[in-house]
């Protein structure tokens, strides 16, 4: 068998994004499954850059959604939902998956509760491209000795170039009878 090297003469692709924008274009793609017309959030708990858990906010597992039944809003919140935060390490607990010195990336500052529920859960590094008001997070962050890093906000667009980087190309018929 002849192996060979080819080296690529451009190095790497202009736009590959960095681990921290990587896992922040997962949590804005994670918030577009919200159930909330109130407030899209997306999270997701990376470990040594392996995504252990997303979560957005939305309806408890079976219960209505605010799109289909509306938002109940007690105090100007609405407690429909969980918020994205808690979604995510409910999903890592029903796996049995640590979050010790775990990042979570978050599409927006976490409220306080989350906050805390992020410390208590051993998260280390918050990565975030956008404030949420009225919140002591960034407090208790600092207290606790978190990394909070606050990241402009990433390009909405995904950039597949199909074309260039791809074998595959589009059915010419997409088809699937199971629409999850």
């Amino acid at each position: 068998m002849d192996i060979t090297v080819v080296k690529c003469s451009s190095g790497q692709p202009a736009n590959r994004p960095s681990w921290d924008v990587y896992f922040l274009k997962l949590a804005m793609l994670a918030s577009e499954r919200a159930t909330c017309p109130r407030m899209h959030c997306g999270c997701v708990l990376v470990h040594d850059h392996h995504v252990v858990s997303t979560g957005y906010n939305g309806s408890l597992p079976g219960s209505p959604h605010c799109y289909t039944d509306g938002c109940l809003v007690v105090d100007g919140h609405c407690v429909r939902t969980n918020h994205a935060e808690i979604n995510a390490i409910c999903q890592a607990a029903r796996h049995g998956l640590s979050l010790q010195g775990a990042t979570a990336y978050i599409t927006n500052m976490p409220c306080t509760s989350c906050a805390k529920a992020l410390l208590a859960a051993g998260i280390t590094r918050v990565v975030v491209f956008s404030d949420y008001h009225d919140t002591l997070a960034e407090r208790f962050f600092t207290e606790a000795k978190v990394e909070l890093c606050r990241l402009a906000m990433p390009e909405r667009t995904i950039h597949y170039e199909l074309d260039k980087y791809s074998s595959a190309r589009p059915f010419a018929e997409p088809h699937c009878d199971c629409q999850k």
